[in-house]
């Protein structure tokens, strides 16, 4: 477990990152705050190497049940590259911002795999292009890949991804069929917000996005054949299309007749409005605010108008609004710290860091995850997950409790070992688990029962059969606590 550093850098790499692994300490106890962020923002100077230590010696381990390993045709295997990546990554504010946009642009697997194939559909969310022989990015690998990048670029991707194009209907929607699903949920959900534009909007988007489609390229023989984006110039509708906001910098609202060779222009117009839009940086700067600062009380109005600033001075630039948020005052307020819950993924590889992983399989995390509520690459609908005390229903919070007693009775040699120097007595023990574990602050009833814990059988000997005992026990107790669920 890891040894206790300054408060400040553990606030932020909870809420920028999941934690710190104790191999991660020495570097980040020798640079200052301000030193950290930029190394979090900065993070393509980071080698990005992580994937290559999937199965080596002192890693978190991988389970397929004796076939190759395959993330990129099995979505259990993505699921469990990307929680090795989360627990291993030198780059955690770059995993941190992918898991904030899979719930944004929110995607299920498992409409894809049945409207395609099981492995096709997995590729579609986890494959690598340098690796796909037909150069096929995924959405979670596009989107970390931009995951500071520029919103506008963003949009633009996301509408061409071919999982969002089988998940939201846009392969379907043709100038005699306009579909409205992706026009819809770009307005509300990507971008301006509930009550920001009109049912004729929808219908104007939906005509916009007319001929974004897919196609079937490359070859069955060499495993290149896939779908990819396609603009089917003779399924554009070309007639204007007007909204209720601006679609250009002089105030116009109509988008031009073009000819159907022109009319992939119109969604361009489109996404570039609505990156525009006020209404669009003050909805990401609320969302982030809730991600990175408290999901308690009511959210900052000024800070919203702040980072909505940002947003639009930057040109959308994502590096630049994270910066921000990452060195406001309300980031750093004492009061606002352990202020938002813990997603599941979040308390899973924040207690792999905490408790340790040897010996153990991310493969084994899948179905507690699930159990608690969260299934990677498949949010509940297109508004993605329910967060906040949505999390914790009686269930889910049982759930949590059983894999902190699951985990930390994996690795009771461990903890026993790490635990001898502090054996002296059940305070001194007490004292360690508290410092190497963090939570939000115990009241003296809590650590009462701690205490009554680790001296209801007995008298305190400290002997390595004691510890081996009392400590598993003591550490799912504080992982699987309340305060241990907030962030």
């Amino acid at each position: 477990m890891p040894v206790v550093f300054s408060s400040q850098i553990e606030h932020l790499l909870r809420r920028a990152g999941f934690g710190a692994r104790a191999d991660e300490l020495p570097l980040y106890r020798s640079l200052s705050t301000a030193n950290v962020i930029d190394r979090l923002l900065n993070y393509e100077e980071v080698p990005d190497d992580v994937d290559d230590q999937i199965g080596r010696s002192g890693y978190v381990g991988i389970n397929t049940a004796g076939r190759p390993f395959s993330p990129s045709s099995n979505i259990g295997d993505a699921r469990q590259r990307w929680l090795f990546r989360m627990l291993h990554t030198n780059r955690p504010l770059q995993e941190k911002m992918t898991l904030f946009w899979h719930n944004h642009f929110a995607t299920g697997y498992n409409k894809i795999a049945g409207a395609l194939t099981a492995a096709e559909a997995a590729r579609y969310f986890a494959a690598k292009a340098s690796e796909d022989p037909g150069g096929v990015q995924g959405q979670i690998e596009m989107l970390r890949a931009n995951a500071l990048g520029n919103f506008q670029q963003i949009l633009v991707n996301i509408a061409k991804d071919t999982a969002m194009l089988v998940w939201l209907d846009g392969r379907t929607n043709t100038r005699n069929n306009p579909q409205e699903n992706f026009g819809r949920e770009i307005m509300e959900l990507f971008t301006m917000g509930v009550g920001r534009y009109t049912e004729s909007d929808v219908y104007a988007a939906a005509r916009v996005f007319t001929g974004w489609n897919l196609a079937r390229v490359g070859s069955v023989g060499d495993g290149s054949q896939h779908f990819e984006f396609a603009y089917n110039a003779g399924q554009h509708e070309t007639a204007p299309k007007t909204f209720s906001f601006p679609i250009y910098p002089n105030g116009g609202s109509t988008i031009p007749t073009r000819s159907p060779a022109d009319g992939m222009q119109d969604g361009l117009d489109l996404i570039a409005a609505l990156a525009a839009s006020p209404n669009t940086g003050r909805y990401l700067a609320t969302k982030l605010y809730r991600f990175f600062i408290s999901e308690a009380g009511d959210v900052d109005a000024a800070w919203v108008e702040a980072i909505a600033a940002t947003y639009q001075r930057s040109g959308y630039d994502m590096k630049a609004v994270v910066r921000d948020v990452l060195l406001s005052r309300e980031f750093w307020a004492t009061d606002r710290r352990f202020t938002r819950y813990a997603w599941p993924v979040e308390f899973v590889v924040r207690s792999l860091k905490d408790i340790g992983w040897a010996g153990y399989s991310v493969g084994d995390a899948l179905t507690p995850l699930s159990n608690m509520g969260q299934v990677l690459f498949e949010p509940p609908d297109v508004a993605g997950w329910d967060l906040g005390p949505s999390w914790f229903s009686t269930g889910a919070m049982l759930a949590r409790m059983n894999f902190a007693s699951a985990l930390a009775g994996n690795q009771k040699f461990k903890l026993a070992t790490a635990a001898r120097p502090f054996n002296q007595s059940p305070d001194s023990l007490l004292a360690w688990v508290l410092d190497a574990i963090r939570t939000a602050p115990f009241d003296s009833p809590a650590t009462d029962e701690f205490r009554n814990y680790l001296t209801a059988t007995g008298a305190w000997s400290g002997s390595d059969a004691q510890l081996q005992t009392k400590v598993p026990g003591l550490v799912h107790l504080v992982a699987g606590s309340p305060e241990y669920q907030l962030i």
